[in-house]
This record gives C-alpha cells, sequence and structure tokens, in this order.
C-alpha cells in the first residue's frame, strides 16, 4: 500500500484512488519567461517520478502539468525585447522542454497552457460571482470573498485574523476597493501594451490562481487525486485554488496534496541578487541530465536539499558506479534486459534479487523515499559486481533486467555513454596494443599515460580495449 504525507492533513496517509486503479495528478507548471531554474527542475524530477511509479505499480496515471504564459513577468520580458507575450511563452515553453527532456521528465499526459483555457476561467469566475464567492468593483476588477470561504487557511494551517493582521498595508497599496485586504484577484483590467481578453467585466486577463483552478477540472474533474508542487505554493496559491474550486464546483478539490521542500545553494537561498540563481541549461554545461537527477532524489522530497560543486561531484560519482556496473553487465549479457526474469533464474539469485526489489518498493511505498530506494539499487550494484562474472546467462539475465527496472522507475538513464570515433585515440590505441604484443611494456605504459593526460581512460576487456572520457 502506497502512503502519502498529505499537507492537508499534515500526516500520511493510505493512498485510496478515487477510481480504482487509476490516479489523476496535478503538478503546477513553471511561469515561461525565461529558461528554467534549478529550483523549477526539482518538483519536476521528484513528482515525474512519483508518477513513474505509479505506472510501475499498475495505475493508469493522467498527469497534467501546466504552462503558464500569461503574466507580469512574461510581459516585462517582451516590453525589454521588443518582442510579444506570445513568443516570450513560446519560445520558452519549446526550451523548457528540452531542459525536461535532459533530466528525464516525461511529457506530461496534458500540457495546458493559461491563454488557451481563458473561457474556462470566465465562466469559473462568473459562476463565483453569481454563488456570491466574487464581486466586481468599478475598474472591472474581480475580487474572490476571502470570508465568505469558511474553510480559507485549511492547507496552509493558518487562521484567517492572522493573515489580516500582516496585511493591514494592502490597503495602502491602491486595491482600496477590496472589501477585506485578504481578498485576491480573480481577473485585472489590462494596461497599456499589456495582452487582454473581453470578458463580462472588463477587457483584461485572469489572476494567477484562478488559471489551475480552471486547467485541473478540465482535464482532470472536479476532485482529483493529487495536487502536487514546491511548498512555496502552499500559500497563498494552492490555498487560493481550493477556496476557488471548491465555491465553484461544490466538492473537495483534491484528496491528496504533495509539495517538495525548497532547494538551497551553498546552504543560502537561491537569488539573483546573491550571484547563486542557475538554470537547469547552465547545470546541463557541466553535468550530465541523469548526474542533476540523481542528485534531486538523493534526499526525500520533503527534506531541504542543498545544492553545491561538491555534492554534485558526488553524485556524478555515485551515477558512475552504477554506469559502471551496468558495462560490466553488458559485458556478460551483451544486452539490455529491461525488466527482470526469475522464472529461470537460481533459488539464490532469485532470492536476492527479489530481496532488492522489496527493499526498493519498501522505500517507494512509504512517501516515495527516493533516497532509500537507491539504497536499495546500491546494494544491487554490489550484488552484480560480486556475482556477474560466474553467473550463469539465465542469473545475468535476471541481473541485469533487474538494474534495469528498478533505476527505470526512478527515471535514471544507466547506459554507459558512446563515445564517438576519434582517428587520434584509435591510432595510440592500436600503437599501444602493438608495444604490448610485442612485450615492450615501458611504452605502452607511456601511450597510456599520454592518452590519460588528454583526458582518456582505457580498460582492458577480454573483447578489446574500450575507452572513455574521464
Amino acid at each position: 500500500m502506497i502512503q502519502i504525507y498529505n499537507t492537508l492533513t499534515a500526516k500520511k496517509q493510505d493512498f485510496v484512488p478515487i477510481k480504482e486503479g487509476h490516479v489523476s495528478m496535478y503538478v503546477c507548471g513553471p511561469t515561461v519567461y525565461n529558461f528554467i531554474h534549478i529550483g523549477n527542475a526539482r518538483p519536476m524530477i521528484v513528482f515525474d517520478t512519483v508518477r513513474r511509479y505509479f505506472t510501475y505499480c499498475g495505475y493508469d496515471v493522467n498527469y497534467v502539468s501546466n504552462f503558464t504564459d500569461v503574466d507580469d513577468k512574461i510581459i516585462k520580458e517582451a516590453i525589454e525585447e521588443g518582442s510579444t507575450a506570445e513568443e516570450i511563452s513560446k519560445r520558452y515553453i519549446a526550451e523548457c522542454k528540452k531542459d525536461m527532456a535532459s533530466i528525464g521528465v516525461m511529457p506530461a499526459t496534458t500540457h495546458p497552457q493559461a491563454t488557451q483555457e481563458i473561457d474556462g476561467m470566465i465562466d469559473m469566475i462568473q459562476s463565483l460571482i453569481d454563488k456570491g464567492y466574487a464581486y466586481a468593483v468599478d475598474d472591472g476588477t474581480v475580487y474572490y470573498r476571502i470570508r465568505k470561504f469558511d474553510r480559507y487557511g485549511e492547507l496552509s494551517h493558518k487562521n484567517i485574523d492572522d493573515l489580516e493582521g500582516g496585511h493591514r498595508s494592502i490597503f495602502t497599496n491602491g486595491e482600496d476597493q477590496k472589501e477585506d485586504p485578504l481578498d485576491f484577484v480573480l481577473w485585472k483590467p489590462k494596461k497599456e501594451g499589456e495582452p487582454y481578453w473581453v470578458s463580462p467585466w472588463c477587457e483584461g486577463r485572469p489572476g494567477w490562481h484562478i488559471e489551475c483552478s480552471v486547467m485541473a477540472k478540465r482535464y482532470l474533474g472536479d476532485t482529483i487525486d493529487i495536487h502536487a508542487g514546491g511548498e512555496d505554493l502552499i500559500f497563498p496559491h494552492h490555498e487560493n485554488e481550493i477556496a476557488q474550486s471548491e465555491a465553484a464546483n461544490g466538492c473537495k478539490f483534491a484528496n491528496y496534496w504533495m509539495h517538495n521542500a525548497f532547494l538551497n545553494i551553498n546552504n543560502r537561498k537561491m537569488s539573483k541578487s546573491l550571484g547563486n540563481f542557475f538554470t537547469v541549461r547552465e547545470i546541463l554545461d557541466k553535468y550530465e541530465g541523469r548526474v542533476l537527477r540523481f542528485f534531486m532524489l538523493s534526499a526525500h522530497y520533503r527534506s531541504p536539499l542543498n545544492f553545491s560543486d561538491e555534492l554534485m561531484e558526488s553524485a556524478k560519482a555515485s551515477m558512475e558506479r552504477i554506469i559502471t556496473c551496468e558495462s560490466a553487465v553488458l559485458d556478460r549479457c551483451g544486452k539490455v534486459i529491461e525488466k527482470a526474469d526469475l522464472s529461470a533464474a537460481g533459488e539464490e539469485t532469485v532470492k536476492a534479487l527479489t530481496g532488492f526489489k522489496d527493499a526498493f518498493c519498501a522505500a517507494m511505498d512509504d512517501d516515495f523515499n527516493t533516497a532509500d530506494a537507491l539504497a536499495a539499487v546500491f546494494d544491487l550494484v554490489r550484488y552484480i559486481n560480486t556475482n556477474i562474472a560466474s553467473a550463469s546467462d539465465a542469473d545475468a539475465a535476471a541481473m541485469n533486467g533487474m538494474l534495469h527496472e528498478l533505476t527505470q522507475v526512478l527515471g535514471l538513464d544507466i547506459e554507459p555513454a558512446v563515445e564517438q570515433a576519434d582517428a587520434e585515440i584509435d591510432a595510440l590505441i592500436e600503437e599501444r596494443q602493438a608495444a604490448r604484443k610485442a612485450k615492450d611494456f615501458v611504452k605502452a605504459d607511456a601511450i597510456r599515460d599520454q592518452l590519460k593526460a588528454k583526458g582518456i581512460i582505457l580498460e582492458d576487456t577480454k573483447d578489446g580495449v574500450k575507452w572513455k572520457r574521464a
């Protein structure tokens, strides 16, 4: 039984889907005004892994993750560039998808875009007005009437009166048309040069919060199994989504709320002003996408994660251990076997491999504890390294399959890198082989050192010499 820590109830709960064998899951996606940063990458990788595990367990997962393609930051970027908001968002959606593929994040079942769902937003806002949960003011702004929703603050565990005490200054910010300082925007009038849509209240655009409520409803239904995102979205974004959706739809919005913890940079909050703001693209210039993914999965998703060069080098070394094991498996089996077949393996091998799989699944069943799941993978790697050379064909194939089966759940690509042909390197290797054949080991060692200085590592195998870049 899979258990999920539910932010709403502040405890772990058994996962019971609305529809047996199916999972409906909504994950808040990025605002597309620039390349995604590594803070964006954490929820992408974490919840992609959650999705993969549900699929592995036999569920049919409807996974929806949006792109916010109308926003103040997008408009600002367009003005500065002399472009349009549409051109900016289109460009960075394409770049985001490239980065997601590089870190092993599968495309969502649906990637809705806010600008394509405006009619649904207008309909939901009108429904909220009709039910008394929202009101329009003279300039056409529509606000949500927060005190009308009596469960406001339930997700973030905040008291509405305490919130009001901390927001009295709102009345001085040009929003004195609000009935209550905590009321939030559902629709706002256009400003000069901004994109806009025609509504019953004014020419304008939606507030951020209403976008996700509408997209979740359209693609998943009034009540969904899981809503997820970073912990920075709990308040006010997800709190406001609940207020909107439950008032409009008349039923519970999401049964389980999942939130990943923050990513810090060298133990400090990521910030452009601190000079520690990194895009995924910048990190991929230094490390493979699978290394960044491994790093993100090396801690439990609800634990804060610290990013540093030292920790990324550690993740790189750990991935190399798995890839080196995979190389040994491929040398023995000659091909990739993607799922373990234990039917022909020996009794001891079956027992061992089943134990690693059980440990892996126990970790993932416990609120998707990827850190402990990786520990089970490394126990498997040690077992393979010890036994692969002497294993029977059936045992070797079973080991091969189990390694792929478990790492695929985590979205980790463990295939050894295929080096491109290099005439200079190949010539030096041939020269070294000739020296060894002539028993001129001094020359052979000198050539090995020469290649090492170029960053080329040689491996002598029964199938000949293999090389890779350090």
